[in-house]
């Protein structure tokens, strides 16, 4: 291969290289079905704030809840029940809501809802 051809590769190598986000991988509590996300949520959030706040809310991290939110979340995990989490990204609230029969996942803005 010729110099040219190498440096070439390079930049391209360097130009289309993947970011590694770093996740506790942690057992998930529960399943999170088919995930959404809303146009409002995607604009507003980077990709490694939306998958941080996701790999939490599937761990069982309510984020900033409430107590008595948190009590109803712990229960719907024993006994069924739709799931909600929230989190706070640069002054933005990002909630993330999952379905009572874990179909879905829906992430989204509260004025969203």
């Amino acid at each position: 291969m010729s110099a040219r051809h190498r440096r070439r590769n390079a930049k391209l190598e360097r130009r289309y290289t993947m970011t590694t986000i770093s996740v506790d991988h942690a057992k998930p509590r529960f399943s999170l079905g088919r995930l959404f996300i809303t146009p409002g949520a995607q604009a507003a959030f980077s990709s490694e704030e939306v998958f941080s706040a996701v790999a939490r809310h599937r761990q069982g991290d309510w984020g900033t809840l409430c107590k008595e939110d948190c009590r109803r979340n712990n229960s719907a995990l024993r006994n069924g029940g739709r799931l909600l989490s929230t989190y706070q990204y640069h002054e933005e609230t990002l909630w993330i809501i999952t379905e009572a029969d874990r179909s879905a996942t829906t992430i989204l803005l509260p004025h969203e809802y």
